[in-house]
């Protein structure tokens, strides 16, 4: 089966702006991406994972709804809080589920309420390193070996 991968990067080089695509990243421990206006030092809103199978069942680009992190063969919204994921040479820990805002409604009428349980999920940078696409995604278990995640 395969495994989970990162399938796009992306940041906001400012608030409001559109996000910019990007082939590496570096995420910044307790911070967020490198120059990503979305950055919040201590905060629990640093990095936003969503799935690329859900953007495609809503008929959304990557990038659209200001993810910081597309994911392919990872069901995003059943991660739990507390979880930690490797990523390329960063450790991210999951630690809210991010709501859906009105600011969507300026993409498409209703896909506030369509995004309703699958806007994805906030992490913390636990341990700065680079991202890049195509970098696999490993669920780190406690007390044991690092386990593939693999898409059903």
């Amino acid at each position: 089966m395969p495994l989970a991968k990162i399938l796009h990067l992306f940041r906001a080089p400012q608030r409001h702006a559109l996000m910019e695509e990007l082939a590496t990243a570096t995420a910044v421990e307790n911070s967020g991406l490198e120059c990503c206006a979305h950055a919040r030092p201590g905060s629990k809103r640093q990095v936003l994972l969503v799935d690329v199978e859900t953007l495609g069942s809503l008929h959304l680009v990557p990038g659209i709804i200001r993810e910081n992190i597309t994911t392919q063969g990872l069901d995003v919204n059943t991660l739990q809080t507390g979880q930690t994921r490797r990523m390329g040479s960063v450790l991210l820990e999951v630690s809210a589920t991010c709501e859906p805002c009105e600011q969507l409604e300026a993409i498409r009428p209703g896909l506030q309420q369509e995004l309703q349980g699958r806007r994805g999920m906030l992490c913390r940078v636990l341990t700065s390193g680079t991202l890049q696409c195509g970098d696999g995604i490993v669920l780190q278990a406690a007390r044991s070996t690092p386990q593939p995640d693999v898409a059903s």
